[in-house]
């Protein structure tokens, strides 16, 4: 059985707030743990006016809240915009108000341009010094203060499983070197996926943590009834990653006639191969890409973004994608 899980990131409407997107993601939240979904993440993304999920950790708590068994973290935390002893405190705090549900998906890209990094009062060699803070995070959770001298309250003890996120070879070398589980952001950056797996496979070392490589996928799904709803629906993300190109990313765009797109068929072909990782399609559909996306790759865990304007629709897909796992033998 492979485990699916949810990443979320909290999708603001062009027609709503970032009240509707949160309430939203509750509901999603809520529908996973019924249909029986490992894990739902939240990314830290700021000054994007369609993501309501930039205060991770406060989203986190409010997830957990909502739910009662599913595993609740974040896909992920980005180290470089907050020192290792905070992060440590809040999900040290997340543990303890809601112990062996939480987990943490460490990134080192900033989830910002550089003037929103600067105000959020972190230095420009976070990224530098990735693999240092990690190194210093998993320090204050085993309560080891002999380099600092400070023991992280709460934090030390906190039983977290600790994942680290990438789009490179960069943080498949690390997580590897670690011992850690890796997850690859393959739904918005698949050019490097097979490369950085294999090169994580590769160099595994085990460690007190893991005795063996985990790798995780991210993919989008947008299922419907039937192909024409699902290619519609679909149009929602063609449109929001075409603004986030020509950086002016909004809030998440109502689906148009795909007919209707304003582009020609030489800017579709362009997006093919980002988009390579998304099942669009029915439940027959998905069912096929998902059985053929994980014999290739041979995957532990399978995370699904559902990236759909209107949440009836939305909690649609999640049940259908639901079964279409089931119909691929995967859960």
């Amino acid at each position: 059985m492979t485990p699916l899980s949810i990443l979320d990131l909290s999708l603001i409407r062009e027609t709503g707030s970032a009240a509707d997107a949160l309430s939203d993601s509750r509901l999603l939240a809520q529908k996973a743990e019924m249909l029986g979904f490992q894990r739902y993440w939240v990314a830290e993304h700021h000054g994007m006016p369609g993501i309501a999920s930039a205060a991770t950790s406060v989203v986190i708590g409010a997830l957990a809240a909502a739910t009662s068994r599913i595993r609740v973290g974040a896909g992920g935390i980005m180290l470089p915009n907050h020192a290792p002893l905070v992060i440590a405190e809040q999900f040290g705090t997340l543990d303890a108000l809601y112990p062996g549900r939480i987990d943490l998906g460490l990134g080192r890209a900033p989830g910002s341009d550089q003037r929103t990094l600067r105000a959020l009062r972190r230095n420009r060699e976070g990224a530098e010094r990735f693999p240092q803070e990690v190194l210093e995070l998993m320090a204050y959770f085993a309560g080891d203060d002999s380099q600092t001298g400070i023991l992280a309250t709460p934090g030390a003890g906190a039983d977290i499983p600790i994942w680290l996120l990438g789009s490179s070879l960069f943080s498949a070398e690390l997580a590897a070197a670690l011992g850690l589980p890796f997850a690859f952001a393959s739904h918005f950056a698949p050019q490097m996926m097979e490369e950085a797996i294999a090169l994580y496979r590769e160099r595994f070392r085990p460690s007190s943590r893991l005795a063996a490589p985990h790798v995780m996928l991210a993919m989008n799904i947008v299922a419907a009834d039937t192909h024409e709803e699902a290619d519609y629906l679909a149009t929602s993300r063609r449109l929001y990653m075409a603004a986030l190109r020509q950086g002016t990313p909004g809030r998440f765009p109502h689906p148009v006639a795909v007919q209707n797109l304003p582009w020609g068929p030489e800017i579709s072909r362009q997006f093919d191969e980002v988009l390579s990782t998304s099942f669009v399609g029915t439940v027959d559909d998905v069912a096929a890409g998902l059985s053929h996306y994980v014999e290739r790759h041979r995957l532990d865990e399978i995370m699904m973004a559902l990236p759909i304007y209107d949440l009836a629709p939305r909690l649609h897909a999640l049940d259908l994608a639901r079964e279409a796992a089931r119909r691929a033998g995967l859960g």
